[in-house]
């Protein structure tokens, strides 16, 4: 699900930005871009945002204007320059070098200077920022409540429609079984000359075959699923994922229905029911 949240610390002579997005995901995809000054706490951010969501990418950035946290001291590893100059005065010596040592052999090796953020504040001002965070997320958080209550009421009315097909669906059940029977028994007539009866027991077991072609068991299935959705769907908890589970049984009943029927108009239906079946699905992957 989208949604935006921004929050602007003042700190000192500093101006800190958050800003955090959320776009559709299947899983929870967290990425962090922040100045370098602000590394120490990208494990914090991370679990910050992790207890907010649980699905979605979330990108959340951090910038800096001003100069309240750039304090930058130039260090130098005197022990180990008082030890390479050591070295190359002994190698003079030993080997009858002229010269002096340049400065510029010294400035090109880094491991001699390095330059540090003391950062004084930062130690104090960490605590801003992850409240900063938690506000973000929770603007974050209201706009995709308001787009999961649009999603809630596009996909109980989808949710209708689809209750409707279905009780369509099974009031046609007993044409299904009869056109099962039909099928099979024409089959069965090309290969066998004689008539069958139908009180032997080779109709009975035509009768046997022919109620694998019930479509009952799918409708109520079906209708159990349906039940499942909407509860779900109006629980107060993540369900995003488990009603990605429903919509893929839903759809596996409707295939079944599909594959049982050679009769038209249920076969129209059951297209429709399918297509109603994949808008959902389309949209659960935005749920939370």
């Amino acid at each position: 699900m989208t949604g935006y949240g921004r929050k602007v610390l003042h700190i000192e002579n500093t101006m800190v930005t958050i800003e955090i997005r959320s776009v559709n995901h299947r899983f929870l995809d967290i990425a962090i871009k922040l100045p370098r000054t602000f590394l120490f706490l990208e494990d914090k951010l991370k679990k910050t945002v992790q207890s907010q969501f649980t699905r979605g990418r979330i990108e959340v950035y951090i910038s800096i204007e001003g100069d309240g946290f750039s304090n930058r001291t130039l260090q130098a590893d005197w022990e180990l320059i008082d030890q390479y100059v050591t070295h190359l005065d002994r190698a003079k010596q030993k080997y009858h070098l002229n010269g002096e040592i340049p400065l510029t052999v010294l400035s090109s090796m880094q491991d001699f200077f390095h330059i540090k953020d003391t950062g004084g504040s930062l130690e104090k001002v960490h605590q801003l920022i992850l409240e900063g965070i938690l506000d973000a997320c929770k603007q974050v958080s209201v706009m995709r409540q308001e787009e999961g209550v649009y999603l809630t009421n596009d996909l109980t009315e989808r949710l209708r429609s689809i209750t409707e097909t279905v009780l369509q669906l099974r009031t046609k059940r007993d044409i299904v079984r009869k056109e099962y029977q039909e099928r099979i028994m024409e089959r069965i007539r090309v290969y066998v000359d004689d008539e069958i009866s139908k009180d032997g027991k080779f109709y009975q077991e035509i009768v046997l075959l022919a109620e694998k072609g019930d479509i009952t068991e799918e409708i109520t299935r079906l209708l159990g699923h349906i039940e499942h959705f909407e509860r779900t769907m109006n629980s107060k908890e993540a369900a995003g994922r488990k009603l990605d589970f429903i919509i893929q049984e839903m759809h596996r009943e409707a295939n079944t229905i599909g594959s049982k029927s050679t009769d038209v108009s249920i076969s129209e239906w059951t297209v429709s029911l399918k297509s109603m079946i994949e808008k959902m699905k389309e949209q659960v992957q935005n749920i939370e």
